[in-house]
């Protein structure tokens, strides 16, 4: 399709009964067809008709992202919480169809077998009878995410939105800092019984659901609507026990040198982000400024990325910058009728912000490279693979960031690399908490904060939040979004850390080399498994033991140098 720009971007609100007729339209012709090329052909129809649904999901969800408060999108994104799991049940029919052909043989051999695994996910996941269950759940998530996008708090007699406070968070006066949390928690605290009720109502429908598809809980069901395909929860258990072995003690002796650094007999929750007195490096300008200094950072790191992101740019395919009413987070999606990705995210001031900024770049990067597989499944991998490419891309841009930071870069990266190896300890007690809830989907909300307390005192022993009485009841889970939307949602970030860290490893011995090899992987798209996608380049999976003792030796050297 010629270049369009996002702001001309348009998709159509699919009908549900017009659906139905080119569905079964696709079952004719599938029924109908005698040999692989008229078989293929029905398979590329039906490619067609994802690409036109999943654009305009996409373009639904980045308008309300971009204005919670645009009746026009909350409506529209309201319609697209009650359609997709009927657009889903049309889906997962063909899906089944294809599955069961006795022509199967011959288009896994076409396709791949890693397109059929995932399809059997789909409709183990899925059935008619959970549809009104589906929509009730997606309703939730974007309850919760208008909760916080129209959270407004007042600091030191100005007005922000959780996102926007996050540069204070992070100041280099510990005053500020502490005050900024109080009043970031106090928000939390003042609507912590309607979080609860959202979450206990997800629960309940989630684990609902399982029983009606047959699970024996929630969390069998999570994976498989995650395309968990080539490992299981013993596999997570193995891993988190890696983190906690391994990586726990290294952060728990980082987190001493940041007291030791910031001057403190004791360091608070609050002075966590926070590892020079002066205060983190913060990026010497503002979006526009940043985006002209990663048009020179890509075309300094290789030519494909270069003409990628200056694709990006012409065609506005970034929305970088927080503002009243807009969602919080950063994420990337796609629009397969366009054939582009688009970068959502929510700029404070921060160091953060670059961070954010080459992760969700890596993510846009990799659909970019994989926009021409010719199925729809191929085009992104499975969560924890897409993640790979993202945390890398952080890891491999760092001989670029003098361009942000100048002379504080050396700065930047040693808290970035210590930042990392702090989230790994987070994450694990995410998806841990996560398993813990699924398998008591009874327990009150009470007893959920405590479980998040069990967690951080296994995981995060250092923490004390002191004076914020909210966190340090157990409620610091709440401000995850990925536990309210995406349930098991987590743990791939740090699996795919764990192979962006390799490849941090390897850059150092030779960028080159490095970058070669994350372009080929970016190229392969989802068209293998995690474990075959990482093995193919050259990456130990996070499953391996000892997949992590070669980064926390090389992190030591750099971190305590």
């Amino acid at each position: 399709m010629d270049a369009v720009k996002f702001s001309e971007m348009q998709a159509s609100e699919p009908n549900v009964e017009e659906l139905k007729q080119r569905y079964e339209a696709l079952r004719a012709s599938l029924d109908a067809a005698t040999d692989a090329a008229a078989r293929s052909e029905v398979i590329r129809t039906w490619n067609e008709i994802r690409e036109d649904v999943q654009t305009w999901v996409s373009l639904t969800h980045v308008h309300f992202a971009q204005d919670t408060q645009n009746e026009a999108y909350r409506e529209a994104q309201n319609r697209a919480d009650e359609l997709r799991p009927r657009l889903e049940e049309l889906d997962v029919a063909f899906k089944r169809l294809l599955l069961e052909s006795p022509e199967r043989p011959a288009m896994e051999q076409r396709f791949g077998q890693h397109a059929f695994n995932l399809w059997q996910a789909d409709r183990d996941a899925f059935a008619p009878s959970i549809v009104e269950a589906s929509v009730a759940e997606a309703k939730l998530d974007s309850k919760y995410t208008e909760l916080k996008a129209g959270a407004k708090v007042t600091f030191r007699g100005e007005e922000y939105n959780l996102p926007g406070l996050g540069r204070h968070l992070a100041d280099g006066d510990r005053a500020v800092r502490q005050e900024a949390n109080q009043v970031f928690w106090d928000w939390f605290e003042q609507n912590g019984e309607n979080l609860d009720q959202i979450f206990d109502e997800q629960v309940s429908l989630r684990a609902k659901m399982a029983k009606t598809l047959g699970f024996s809980d929630f969390v069998e069901l999570g994976y498989k609507r995650m395309h968990r395909v080539d490992y299981n929860r013993e596999d997570v258990q193995r891993f988190r026990a890696q983190v906690r072995d391994e990586v726990v003690p290294l952060v728990k002796r980082i987190k001493d040198r940041q007291a030791e650094v910031l001057g403190l007999e004791k360091l608070m929750s609050w002075d966590e982000g926070t590892y020079r007195p002066e205060g983190n490096p913060r990026p010497r300008g503002e979006e526009a400024w940043m985006t002209e200094q990663a048009k020179t950072m890509f075309a300094q790191l290789h030519p494909e990325i270069d003409a990628f992101f200056k694709m990006m740019v012409e065609r506005g395919l970034l929305d970088l910058s927080a503002r009243p009413g807009k969602a919080g987070g950063g994420f990337c999606t796609s629009f397969p009728n366009y054939d582009v990705p688009f970068i959502f995210a929510n700029f404070n001031g921060t160091d953060h912000d670059v961070n954010v900024f080459t992760h969700e770049a890596g993510h846009a990067f990799q659909s970019w490279c994989s926009r021409d597989a010719e199925l729809a499944d191929y085009v992104w991998p499975t969560y924890e693979a897409a993640e790979v490419h993202s945390m890398s891309l952080e890891f491999l841009s760092w001989p670029h960031m003098e361009l942000f930071f100048g002379d504080e870069a050396d700065a930047f990266r040693r808290i970035h690399l210590a930042g990392s190896l702090s989230f790994l300890p987070y994450g694990v007690a995410v998806d841990h908490f996560q398993h813990l809830i699924y398998e008591q989907p009874d327990a009150t909300p009470a007893e959920r904060h405590q479980l998040w307390q069990q967690m951080e005192r296994t995981y995060l022993p250092w923490r004390d939040y002191g004076t914020l009485e909210y966190p340090a009841k157990g409620g610091y889970w709440q401000r995850q979004g990925h536990i309210y939307g995406m349930p098991f949602y987590y743990i791939d970030y740090t699996l795919a850390l764990t192979c962006a860290l390799q490849f941090w490893v390897a850059s150092r011995r030779d960028m080159g080399d490095a970058f070669e090899r994350y372009l080929a992987l970016c190229k392969r798209g989802g068209r293998a498994p995690f474990q075959d996608l990482v093995r193919s380049a050259g990456l130990r999976s996070p499953f391996e033991a000892g997949c992590l003792t070669d980064v926390v030796r090389e992190a030591e050297t750099v971190i305590f140098a």
